[in-house]
């Protein structure tokens, strides 16, 4: 919905980069846990997550009017991105390096989804759900239930722990979606007839 608003409006206005910029690089990170495992799943999910969120930094981009922060946040996307294959690649002896990168790709994750909790608490306060993204909260809950049963299957940890986050956060702005229903958010009252 961000990029249909991009597209609708020629804008980038009320729309914040750092989501873009955040899930292309644990996309990128789990690409490489992939091709380190050797699953193709992860592989593919995160190779077309990844060549996405690029479309979407580049559309952002193209329609940002204050291109050089954009620019110095993707160039510090990059500089994380080749240090830590650097890191993963030759500090890190091959025996460990699954395990190290399974727990950092883990990590982010878990730190990606308890991310919104901020909004959570704007939105018991204001009682408005104006700023939480209905789709994006069932995309959320789709994606982090997908991913834990499939952790579960193959037994992998740093697959199925850091994706239970994901769902209980889901679960949450569920339960605020239905205290705090749309229809409480008009800005006026009715006017008696």
């Amino acid at each position: 919905s961000d990029l249909r608003q991009i597209f609708a409006t020629k804008s980038v206005e009320n729309i914040q980069f750092l989501p873009f910029l955040t899930t292309d690089a644990n996309n990128l990170s789990w690409l490489g846990y992939g091709c380190l495992k050797g699953d193709g799943t992860l592989i593919t999910v995160n190779a077309i997550g990844a060549a996405l969120q690029t479309l979407y930094i580049l559309v952002y981009l193209y329609y940002s009017p204050a291109k050089r922060p954009v620019l110095l946040q993707v160039l510090l996307l990059l500089a994380v991105v080749v240090t830590g294959y650097g890191y993963f690649t030759m500090m890190v002896d091959t025996g460990t390096r699954l395990t190290r990168l399974g727990l950092f790709c883990s990590v982010f994750t878990i730190t990606m989804y308890i991310s919104p909790l901020a909004d959570l608490a704007k939105v018991i306060r204001s009682k408005s759900t104006r700023c939480l993204s209905f789709p994006l909260t069932v995309t959320t809950f789709v994606a982090s239930s997908s991913w834990t049963l499939y952790g579960l299957q193959l037994h992998d940890p740093y697959i199925t722990v850091p994706n239970v986050p994901g769902i209980v956060t889901s679960l949450v702005r569920f339960w605020l979606f239905q205290r705090y229903r749309p229809e409480q958010d008009k800005p006026y009252s009715s006017l008696p007839a």
